[in-house]
Parts: structure tokens; sequence; C-alpha cells
């Protein structure tokens, strides 16, 4: 079992039920924050004195700062970690539940546990935390079985600059010969026009504009 963990969170309630699992657990050393800055100084300074974290437990959206924050999100955080001392093992816990967001982060190889903020969030992290202790991967089953029941669009290279560049206000006839310029097949107006319909209703959305908005808020693009 992990020795010492470092868990970042800014809802007091949660922190609570979180606090209460790793007691539970017997976790001899435990560090609560609720700034992923925090938690990075933290971190850095457990390194220093030659007593890493084992494992860190993080949010993936946190509340703003009074002060200016250099990592805002959970994802920063973790890659920030990782970058620094790739033997920590992290589990996100997270209110987060689309599929593609869940997809993207876990293709990324930094994630050892992924855990829904659900009616059943405490139980099943602590049963993450049990399983990335043993050296295994935990994935919430809700979402394992959406992932598994959802045909997932995967957004390539043609698609994140489709996508970016209706974000920055190009119209389709401009996008068409932006990519016949660069040779970025197929930039034909109806093609262009059928993968966005294709991209809208795969992510459930009424219009592109709502599209690129949902798309942003799961960093997608």
């Amino acid at each position: 079992m992990f020795k010492k963990i470092l868990a970042a969170e800014d809802i007091d309630n949660i922190k609570l039920g979180v606090s209460s699992i790793l007691k539970q657990l017997k976790i001899p050393e435990v560090v609560h924050v609720e700034y992923c800055d925090e938690a990075f100084l933290e971190f850095k300074m457990a390194i220093q004195d030659n007593a890493p974290f084992d494992l860190l437990i993080t949010d993936l959206s946190f509340k703003e700062s009074h002060r200016k924050e250099r990592l805002t999100s959970g994802e920063h955080l973790f890659k920030a970690l990782k970058e620094v001392d790739p033997s920590i093992k992290v589990i996100v816990y997270s209110m987060e539940d689309h599929p593609q967001r869940f997809d993207s982060l876990w293709k990324s190889g930094l994630l050892d546990g992924y855990v829904c903020k659900d009616r059943r969030g405490l139980e099943n992290l602590k049963e993450a935390i049990e399983q990335v202790a043993k050296g295994e991967k935990y994935i919430s089953q809700h979402l394992a079985d959406n992932v598994k029941q959802k045909n997932l669009v995967e957004l390539n290279n043609y698609d994140i600059e489709l996508l970016s560049l209706l974000a920055d206000g190009a119209t389709q006839d401009e996008i068409q010969h932006y990519f016949k310029s660069k040779n970025m097949k197929p930039y034909s107006r109806s093609s262009i026009e059928k993968r966005l319909r294709e991209l809208r209703t795969e992510f459930g959305a009424k219009t592109t504009i709502h599209l690129i908005r949902l798309l942003a808020d799961l960093r997608l693009i």
C-alpha cells in the first residue's frame, strides 16, 4: 500500500470524503492541497527532502485563484509531476465523464486510475487506490461501459485543424482554400460540410458553434 499521498481537491465536502477513505486505508502520510501550483510545490519539496510521494489523486478542474497560477488544471499538474518523477502513480477523481475526454487522457499513458465522482465515487476511489497499489489499472465501471458502447470518433490532425480554424472565425470557403494550399485532403466544400455533420452527430451538438464550444470545454481543441 502507498505510504505517502498527495491529494489535490478544492471542494471541501469532497476533500473530507477523500480524507475519510485514506484514513480507512491507513495511509501514513497524506497532504491535501487546493491548487495545482501548491501541489507541485509540495511535490518538489518532498523530493528535496528525499521523501517523495507515491501517489497523486487529483481533480481535473479547479476554481480560479486570486493568485496567478502556472498550473491551472489537473491535467497540467499530473503532466508536470510525471516529467519530474515518472514513477509517481496518478489517479484522476473527477466529474468529467465524457468518453472522448476520458479516451484522450487515458491514451496519454500517464494515468493509473480514473474515477468518476458519482454516487459510488468514494467506494470506487478506495478500490482504485487498492488496485493501483498492486500495480494494476482502474477505470470506473460506468465509464468503461460507456467507452465500450460508444463508437468514438478519433479527432485526427485534419479534424483539429478544421475545428481550430472555425474557432478562429474562418469561413468554410477560407478553410477550403487553406486546405487546398496545404494539400490537406479532402478539401472540397462538400467534404468539409460532411465531416462537420459527422462530428456534430457524434458529440450531440446542435450547431457547429455548439460543437466547438463542447470540444473546447473538453480541451480537445
